[in-house]
């Protein structure tokens, strides 16, 4: 049974930051992160593979940097110059090959003054 690990949520003011992680219990080839705030849809923020290929939302980009440790099958989220709007769960997502999905059970991020 796979699982995800994730810590690092929080709240926090307008323009802080906020690190979060994610621990997989296996070798995955790719990692990410979603978010859903409420009454929206879940929504890509960034996603990294194996040999280090990142992918970002545009919300994301220039904010945010994901990176990943193999080693430790774990990702990260370092988010930078938050606003309100980045308010949502953010869930870990990791796909094992070929096209196994999983899921951590979301984190609670809060920007707000």
């Amino acid at each position: 049974q796979v699982q995800l690990v994730e810590s690092g949520g929080g709240s926090v003011q307008p323009g802080g930051s906020l690190r979060l992680s994610c621990a997989a219990s296996e070798s995955m080839f790719n990692m990410g992160w979603y978010r859903q705030a409420p009454g929206k849809q879940r929504e890509l923020v960034a996603t990294i593979t194996s040999t280090g290929t990142a992918i970002y939302a545009d919300s994301a980009k220039g904010r945010f940097t994901i990176s990943r440790d193999n080693a430790k099958n774990t990702v990260y989220l370092q988010m930078n110059s938050l606003k309100p709007e980045d308010t949502a769960t953010y869930y870990c997502y990791a796909r094992r090959w070929p096209i196994s999905d999983y899921w951590g059970q979301g984190t609670q991020v809060t920007v707000s003054s």
